[in-house]
């Protein structure tokens, strides 16, 4: 890590946001892993456990869009502050109901269902947010910033909700989750932020929200790198939905095993975000982003062919970062490239390529490996993502051509972009 590392924690904003997400974050995995189990004590189910996790996430493809709409239209701390109470709210019914004992699985389908609307409209808003903390230079820091916050929250709320979990119960866990959202909702309301002057929109609702798919459509550059972050999404990251087979079947390490593997790729998505956040500026993500698809597969294919347990953690370190890599730095591209008037719709879009879907991705790996075992399974995945990225990697040098265009267009880079930035957006050199 270098001194730069951390500078958009310099942004009081940025820090406000930073500190209530963590303890807010560590709650939510916290919540994840609680669920999960009290879903599968009450059912035995494995399909349910993948129903419930589909109820979570498909509202986010579905209506991401108009949440989209909403961050675009609406001052995006206010969108936050009622999307985290509400969330705050669910969590805190789902506790009610287990700590008594009153929980049924479709109490539990319902409110994840819930949650996953609220998400629909928080995760644009939160996404397009980060420019107004910490502006223009810093925003690709911030997004990496983020993304290390959400890893290692990933590495410490299961740990933390297994320990509850066993010594007095799943309530406990989503009522400490539903506490924890008061830490963000305490930083969004003390941000010190420029009175929000909302833009005159002559657009019907609906072709208001579907601009940012035209924008998406019309932008190559922008279009190529969700179309690989989709490809990646739907054929490699499922292969955490099959962890439990490779832990229990073909490691025959059980829940401890499947702790270690889940934490070992973990541990390598928050060190490929640290690295990302000690870059400056842009210049070369469009190769990192291709490089990382790339590793990911690969790396997925060794775990694939894997039978021992600690061989399997090592290398599931390389899939998590480059898998990290390579969302941050799409993430940090997208935005780099989107108008300012545009970017709650367009993060929308890489919402619902990205988060939106995933659960179709798991449905599809639980078939196939139903078919054909979940080490092929995990393979084709892996083939697949290099193939993504050997496309990508081959259209870079017209792609930044264009990425270039946008940036100049833009003036997103500090000082004069056309100094700054002239080669080097999409990866033209170092």
């Amino acid at each position: 890590m270098t001194k730069g590392t951390f500078r958009a924690l310099r942004h009081r904003n940025f820090r406000l946001f930073f500190g209530g997400q963590l303890i807010s974050l560590v709650g939510t995995w916290m919540q994840n892993i609680a669920q999960s189990w009290l879903v599968y004590r009450l059912t035995g189910s494995a399909l349910l456990l993948g129903l419930v996790g589909f109820a979570g996430q498909a509202p986010v493809f579905f209506l991401a869009t108009l949440g989209g709409a909403v961050a675009d239209r609406r001052a995006r701390r206010d969108v936050l502050l009622v999307t985290q109470t509400t969330a705050m709210l669910l969590a805190l019914a789902l506790a009610a109901l287990t700590l008594p004992g009153l929980v049924r699985t479709w109490h539990v389908f319902v409110l994840a269902s819930a949650l996953g609307v609220v998400n629909a409209f928080d995760i644009p808003a939160r996404q397009a947010f980060v420019v107004e903390m910490v502006g223009k230079e810093d925003m690709g820091n911030a997004i990496a910033l983020n993304s290390s916050m959400f890893n290692g929250a990933r590495i410490l709320g299961p740990s933390v909700a297994g320990l509850l979990v066993a010594s007095i119960g799943e309530g406990w866990c989503f009522a400490a989750n539903g506490a924890s959202f008061l830490a963000v909702i305490a930083g969004l309301a003390a941000m010190r932020l420029p009175e929000f002057v909302p833009r005159p929109v002559s657009a019907r609702p609906l072709a208001h929200a579907a601009e940012g798919f035209r924008f998406v459509a019309r932008t190559p550059p922008v279009r190529a790198i969700l179309l690989l972050l989709g490809v990646v999404s739907v054929t490699g990251m499922p292969y955490a939905v099959l962890m439990p087979i490779f832990a229990d079947q073909l490691l025959h390490a059980g829940a401890r095993g499947l702790g270690i593997l889940m934490g070992s790729s973990g541990v390598g998505a928050l060190g490929g975000a640290l690295v990302l956040a000690s870059r400056h500026g842009a210049q070369g993500l469009g190769r990192w982003v291709a490089t990382a698809a790339g590793a990911f597969g690969a790396a997925l294919v060794l775990f694939s062919l894997s039978r021992s347990l600690w061989l399997s953690a090592v290398l599931l370190v390389p899939v998590g970062a480059s898998m990290m890599t390579q969302m941050a730095a799409s993430n940090t591209l997208v935005q780099t490239m989107t108008p300012d008037n545009l970017r709650g719709r367009v993060m929308a879009v890489y919402a619902m390529t990205f988060m939106g879907m995933a659960p179709m991705g798991a449905l599809l790996a639980g078939a196939a490996a139903h078919r054909i075992g979940a080490p092929a399974t995990v393979a084709t995945g892996g083939v697949v993502s290099i193939l993504g990225a050997l496309v990508f990697a081959s259209r870079l040098p017209s792609l930044r051509v264009r990425a270039r265009e946008l940036i100049v267009s833009e003036q997103l880079a500090g000082g004069d972009p056309a100094d700054e930035m002239t080669g080097t957006e999409m990866g033209d050199k170092e």
